[in-house]
């Protein structure tokens, strides 16, 4: 190994703290993770899911699930950020 020569993970890890993708590549992994935190039930009745900011948007199909949603959206965050290992998501906005 030539003196300059670095792990790949490390130069990957890099690129994302320059260009600052770290957070959103972390938000992406949460909404992919959705239905594991929340259920098979609660994921089919919700959709559209984004994050941008430490904000995830859900689109929910039932106002009453919505309500009950918004209820609970607080163990919910908790939920998603230690599912992270760490604070990614500050809200979340039912739509």
């Amino acid at each position: 190994m030539r003196a300059n020569d670095r792990p790949l993970k490390d130069v990957v890890l890099e690129i994302l703290k320059k260009y600052r993708l770290q957070d959103h590549l972390e938000e992406t992994r949460l909404v992919s993770e959705w239905e594991k935190v929340t259920g098979k039930l609660i994921a089919s009745h919700t959709g559209g899911l984004y994050a941008k900011d430490g904000i995830l948007f859900v689109k929910v199909d039932s106002a009453a699930l919505r309500q009950e949603l918004q209820y609970r959206k607080e163990k919910l965050i908790d939920l998603l950020n230690k599912n992270a290992g760490k604070t990614v998501i500050r809200e979340i906005i039912f739509r």
